[in-house]
């Protein structure tokens, strides 16, 4: 059990390295399509977040279930939220709001 979670921890301090430095070089013309692709993968992880809270086989796991459900649905809700404002910046000053 030591050896997964070592190895879980690894993979992820890596994925996160790796994460990190990807996102760090795309051109801010960029960011409002990442943040698009974002949200979906956000989406991806509030569905497996709610399967592992559902199961309920520990009362940890639930926990940390729920904990997952209410980061990734915060982290879209935000990245929605940029998005929009990102978009709005690049519509005209005079443009009549429908």
């Amino acid at each position: 059990m030591k050896i997964d979670l070592l190895s879980s921890l690894y993979v992820f301090m890596l994925a996160a390295f790796i994460g990190f430095e990807v996102i760090k070089r795309i051109t801010p013309l960029l960011h409002t399509p990442l943040m698009s692709l974002t949200n979906a993968l956000d989406a991806i992880a509030v569905v497996g977040a709610i399967l592992l809270a559902g199961e309920h086989k520990t009362t940890f796991a639930a926990i940390l279930g729920t904990i997952a459900i209410v980061s990734a649905t915060s982290n879209i809700v935000g990245g929605f939220l940029i998005t929009d404002r990102m978009l709005r910046m690049f519509k005209p000053s005079g443009a009549k709001k429908a």
